[in-house]
């Protein structure tokens, strides 16, 4: 961005991004029309749903509201199996 021009993002949008890069502290890095993002806890590959928290001049932060798309090679969380029971008549009775 150019001095003078207004980040493309404020405090509280909510917007789909892909990550692009990680940077050097691990941040998973998105741009918005050239606007660089930075979203903790995710991977380069990932499509996520963020929430802008801060915006500075030259960059931005976001927290990831949900993960769309995992990176390629990220094992996909499977939901917990659901215990279920036979049905019986004597209802533990012998």
């Amino acid at each position: 961005m150019n001095d003078g021009e207004v980040a493309p993002v404020r405090v509280g949008d909510e917007l789909q991004v892909m990550i692009d890069a990680v940077g050097a502290k691990g941040d998973g890095i998105a741009r918005v029309k050239g606007f660089v993002l930075f979203v903790p806890g995710t991977r380069q590959g990932d499509s996520v749903r963020v929430k802008i928290t801060r915006v500075l001049r030259n960059v931005g932060f976001a927290d990831v509201l949900r993960k769309e798309k995992p990176a390629e090679g990220e094992a996909v969380p499977q939901p917990e199996p659901v215990q279920t029971y036979e049905d019986t008549e004597n209802f533990g009775e012998e």
